[in-house]
């Protein structure tokens, strides 16, 4: 599949988003975060700018995006729909409870009930986020039981990190928090191998023969069905070597993965504000990888269309 960069950024920043307004929903919430309010401000503007600014680049890859808003009518049966139903109605609560926990101060009570209520939408949204591509039969490399796990680690994992740095930087530090983005990072290493080891040991059954209904023989493409690349080949018919897809895996595990896990141990190590430049260094070389990861999850993708181009 051809990686768009405006659905790359817009997987990655969402996930992030979505990660840290659930964290702080539900921590802010419960009072196991106390209110600050330039904390709160911060943690709150970096969760909603993320999820604001994914979602605007999605509209990039539309053709008409002045026709985006017609998305939403079609919840019945589209998951991309879905996500954008779920992504509105959760600035709701998380706007409520931007104002309990920042502007007011407070935790418990009604704040708790709408920042879980946030934290719930967060994880909804990122759910029918990971089931667009969950569910796309024709790409049997995203057609599997890893891919919606892998959008909910990877958003617990760049938001923890983005939790973690955020409270390091204001001299708030929590060692339950750096543990949990420490193991929610091995965690999204450890899927991430199992991701490419299960793809790359995938025996896809669509032939040339399953998918033209003709029996007999090797049916293979002669000539192209027209003379010059349309849309399908320029979505679905993206290739990348061999030797540069192991590159930007081992990229990926490095920026995504090795490093914050490093960073992580030195933040705990070091006392602040050493701690706090650790913490962010991790957070911003983590979502870095995840912009190579993610591109890598479109462009190792096979769309079964091209098996009408002999590839």
């Amino acid at each position: 599949m051809h990686p768009a960069y405006s659905v790359v950024f817009f997987t990655t920043a969402t996930g992030a988003g979505y990660g840290l307004l659930a964290l702080l929903g539900v921590l802010g919430g419960l009072g196991f975060i106390a209110p600050d309010f330039w904390l709160g401000l911060v943690g709150m503007a970096l969760s909603l700018g993320l999820i604001a600014a994914g979602l605007l680049s999605s509209t990039g890859h539309l053709g008409r995006p002045e026709r985006a808003w017609r998305a939403f009518s079609q919840w019945r049966s589209s998951w991309l729909s879905r996500e954008g139903v779920a992504a509105v109605a959760t600035f709701i609560p998380a706007g409520l409870f931007g104002i309990g926990w920042v502007l007011m101060g407070k935790s418990g009570g009604w704040v708790a009930i709408v920042g879980l209520m946030a934290a719930a939408g967060g994880v909804v949204t990122v759910c029918t986020t990971g089931m667009i591509y969950a569910s796309l039969k024709p790409i049997a490399q995203w057609h599997s039981r890893y891919t919606l796990p892998a959008y909910l680690i990877f958003s617990a994992m760049t938001g923890g990190l983005l939790l973690n740095g955020l409270l390091r930087s204001f001299g708030a530090g929590s060692t339950l928090v750096l543990a949990g983005a420490l193991l929610a990072t091995l965690a999204g290493w450890g899927w991430k191998l199992a991701t490419w080891h299960y793809n790359d040991k995938l025996e896809i059954p669509t032939t040339g023969n399953t998918a033209t209904g003709l029996a007999g023989g090797t049916v293979r493409s002669i000539e192209w069905p027209h003379t010059e690349e349309n849309y399908l080949l320029k979505e679905m018919g993206f290739r990348i070597a061999r030797k540069h897809s192991a590159k930007l895996r081992r990229i990926t595990q490095v920026l995504a993965f090795a490093v914050p896990a490093i960073l992580l141990v030195i933040a705990f190590a070091l006392p602040w504000p050493f701690a706090a430049a650790a913490s962010l260094l991790a957070a911003l070389m983590q979502f870095a990888g995840m912009l190579v990861e993610r591109w890598l999850f479109f462009a190792e993708a096979k769309h079964t269309v091209t098996l009408y181009y002999g590839r």
